[in-house]
């Protein structure tokens, strides 16, 4: 294949990853519709600049190396899984408090100081939950192996690495974007304890398999 035809369908098989559920999808959506726009364009920001990260790490080999290495790749299994789950966790908590006091405002429950309102904090969250998912590294060694050749020119490498980041940052910013609408806002405003409860059992579930799977791993090490 030319390396156009390899960028094509690089940039393809990784939107239509893009484009299924996971934590990545499920922060944005969270988020975007809690907290507003900004907060969703900062979040889908960091998640494009981790998978940027996995992108180049993968591409240099660095990221092979780990998923080569049993027991440090556990362990990235082990904080992924935590992170996650911690998401989860947390997500589930303040439905069940939402539940249990129904007349309280979103304000009112929730302090200003934890709310994703700071650009740096949703840029993090973004960043984090994309970078420790250790699902997302076994991906990108998965394309970059398979698609991307080792003779592949420098600029066409360069190319490729713009294009998943681009095309991470345009999709997870228009999922942000059309969700904190007014109009996308006055519909799922009575939809947001579902939308949380949602989105913190997907985290619970995916950190918790992931946990099981790394604690698995490392006690057969031993």
């Amino acid at each position: 294949m030319n390396e156009l035809t390899i960028l094509t369908t690089l940039a393809v098989v990784h939107f239509v990853a893009l484009m299924s559920p996971g934590p990545d999808f499920a922060l944005v959506v969270q988020n975007a519709t809690r907290y507003g726009r900004q907060t969703g364009l900062y979040i889908a920001l960091g998640l494009s600049c981790g998978i940027l990260l996995h992108s180049l790490l993968s591409l240099t080999g660095v990221s092979y190396l780990v998923h080569q290495q049993p027991t440090l790749f556990a362990l990235l299994q082990l904080a992924g899984g935590s992170y996650l789950f911690y998401l989860g966790y947390g997500a589930l908590k303040g439905t069940w408090a939402k539940i249990n006091s129904p007349t309280t405002t979103e304000q009112e429950s929730e302090p200003t100081s934890l709310l994703l309102s700071n650009k740096r904090q949703a840029f993090s969250r973004g960043f984090a939950t994309n970078i420790l998912n250790p699902k997302a590294l076994v991906f990108f060694v998965s394309l970059m192996s398979s698609l991307v050749p080792a003779t592949m020119s420098l600029s066409g490498k360069g190319i490729a690495l713009i294009i998943l980041w681009s095309l991470s940052l345009l999709w997870f910013s228009f999922l942000a974007w059309a969700l904190s609408t007014q109009r996308m806002q006055r519909k799922i405003k009575s939809l947001a304890i579902y939308i949380d409860g949602l989105c913190g059992l997907l985290f619970s579930f995916i950190g918790l398999s992931i946990l099981w799977q790394s604690t698995t791993a490392l006690a057969a090490q031993f």
